[in-house]
């Protein structure tokens, strides 16, 4: 059971993350010319990526919602709506009509299902991060915890292995309807999710609670109360990563085809082969924080996205298709260092009957601010500076710098390293 409730975590993230990336990767190649065709290319991009921010903005909601009913009926109750819901509007997406076809209906219908697939997201991850570590045992929560987070580039690796395949496949009708395939394929990846989640038993720590009555009455308003402090800090963990890999995985793409002239083919393989090496990497990372502790790779992790920025673009920049792949490669890699820990870290962080709440608020808005408006700001950036990349550096750097100060204060809360061992039902931050 500890091995399916991982992997039932992990493909359900992978859906997730299928649905989010798809979407992102659509944003930066596809929907300026579909969806908002009646503007300049330059607003048109920038306009999709707005969309793009708007699925984050309402993943707070999501949370909230989640979270609260989450630690009151249970985590595979609210697991189960949350894939469905997503998955629904991700196959309704795929069937929209375009620009030239619904005129202004086009954007709005794209808007309302991304706000939808939002607030289903937003209850997806924190459950499946707590369906996985909650099952495992105490000296292999990071181990089996990674495999919830497998799915975001595992996610990634689809979504980019779907659209690059789509493209030779459709050629110039890519535009036209074959950027639909991708969208339309999650209708089978979510019958997949379902079958396997079915099958995941309720996790022991909430059955524990239910059977000792020792549930919270309101578990949202618990956790802003008493442990508020906590989902603050865990927001700044998330929000610098998310920004660092969502302009690796979305912006990316944009700057290597408009700015740098460089064929879209390229920037999908250094994607499909990062998101790969990140694969492996959080596995490495998990595995290694099972035995030296979460923080001090958490903190060699961050300390990299505070670094690599820079170095990133300068390489981006010279155009060699070997030197971008290379670059991408090592930036997904770097990451990973502190994003494999990240899931077991986060449950450890809140007391059990809280968790589902703070873990959900606590990634969400950190997802919002950092993931959520990283390609949006990047790309505002990019234009104000007149194509200036060291400006998006500097933004990327500053966020993970944000990530790093928030695990600084947390290792000095702690007093000590939190390793798989030390878990309490008190929360990491009362240790």
């Amino acid at each position: 059971m500890v091995r399916k409730a991982a992997l039932g975590s992990a493909v359900g993230t992978t859906v997730e993350a299928y649905d989010f990336q798809i979407y992102g990767v659509a944003s930066a190649l596809v929907f300026s010319s579909v969806f908002f065709a009646g503007v300049p290319a330059s607003l048109g991009t920038v306009f999709s990526f707005a969309t793009l921010a708007v699925g984050f903005l309402a993943r707070p909601l999501g949370a909230i919602v989640f979270g609260h009913f989450g630690d009151k009926l249970g985590r595979k109750k609210l697991l189960v709506i949350a894939l469905m819901g997503a998955g629904g509007c991700t196959t309704l997406i795929g069937a929209l009509p375009s620009h030239a076809s619904a005129g202004i209906w086009a954007p709005v219908l794209l808007v309302l299902l991304r706000l939808l697939q939002g607030l289903f997201h937003g209850g997806e991850q924190g459950g499946a991060v707590l369906m996985a570590v909650e099952h495992a045992p105490p000296n292999r929560r990071g181990w089996y915890g990674s495999w919830a987070f497998l799915g975001s580039p595992g996610g990634a690796l689809l979504a980019a292995g779907a659209l690059s395949a789509t493209m030779a496949l459709t050629g110039d009708s890519f535009l036209d309807w074959g950027w639909r395939i991708p969208f339309l394929i999650s209708f089978v990846l979510l019958g997949i999710g379902m079958v396997i989640r079915s099958t995941v038993a309720e996790s022991p720590e909430f059955q524990k609670l239910k059977d000792t009555g020792e549930k919270s009455r309101s578990p949202m308003a618990d956790v802003l109360r008493e442990n508020w402090r906590l989902v603050l800090s865990a927001v700044g963990v998330n929000l610098g990563f998310n920004a660092f890999i969502w302009v690796l995985l979305t912006y990316s793409l944009s700057y290597g085809t408009r700015y740098l002239g460089l064929d879209r083919q390229v920037m999908l393989t250094s994607t499909l082969l990062g998101s790969g090496a990140m694969i492996l990497g959080i596995l490495v990372f998990a595995r290694l924080s099972d035995s030296l502790g979460r923080l001090p790779v958490m903190l060699a992790g961050a300390a990299f996205c505070v670094l690599y920025p820079f170095p990133l673009f300068a390489l981006l920049d010279t155009r060699d298709p070997t030197t971008v792949t290379v670059a991408m490669v090592v930036g997904f890699a770097g990451a990973s260092a502190l994003f494999g820990p990240m899931a077991a870290f986060l449950a450890e962080l809140f007391p059990t009957k809280v968790a589902y709440s703070g873990v959900s608020l606590g990634y969400s808005l950190g997802a919002v601010l950092g993931g959520g408006l990283a390609p949006f700001v990047a790309s505002l950036l990019m234009e104000a500076s007149g194509g200036a990349y060291w400006s998006v550096s500097l933004y990327l750097s500053l966020g993970s710098a944000l990530t790093l100060g928030s695990l600084v204060y947390l290792r000095r809360r702690a007093g000590r390293t939190v390793t798989a061992h030390e878990r309490s039902h008190e929360g990491v931050g009362r240790s």
